[in-house]
């Protein structure tokens, strides 16, 4: 049996320079195909949470399972991967390119606070699905005042 990584973290630190993708996203808006370096995607997502649980579910078709990699925080989880072009020849020239490829990293902040030890991923038919068991809310309990 294969594993998808998950790896537990306090913080995620720096998650990349602004200013780059500021840059970026600026020439991209002129033409499409330019990148400063190797093309970056955000896959669609969805975070659904009941009284026991939140769910992330990830639309990443094409994607091997090794090349995924799940990281969760007491505040987040990250999820991030690679993409490969690997259906057009060499030397065929594109004439419609809409399929996105290369690394993706989305990092989706948690709504309520999860049980670490608690957690499972799967991935099937390009949908990669996470389930994080929240935990207990906690109890109020009543203190009687006394008498001075």
């Amino acid at each position: 049996m294969e594993y998808i990584k998950i790896r537990f973290l306090d913080d995620f630190g720096q998650l990349g320079s602004k200013f780059e993708k500021s840059i970026e996203d600026m020439f991209r808006s002129m033409s499409p195909g330019f990148t400063l370096a190797e093309r970056s995607w955000k896959p669609p997502m969805d975070m659904s949470e009941t009284s026991q649980e939140v769910v992330i579910v990830a639309e990443i078709p094409g994607i091997e399972k090794e090349d995924l990699e799940v990281e969760i925080s007491s505040k987040a989880v990250r999820i991030k991967g690679r993409r490969l072009a690997k259906y057009c020849a060499e030397d065929a020239t594109y004439r419609l390119a809409e399929i996105q490829y290369g690394r993706f990293e989305r990092v989706l902040y948690l709504p309520a606070p999860i049980d670490p030890e608690v957690v499972s991923a799967s991935y099937h038919n390009g949908l990669l699905e996470i389930r994080l068991a929240k935990l207990p809310t906690e109890r109020i309990h009543k203190i009687p005042i006394q008498d001075g």
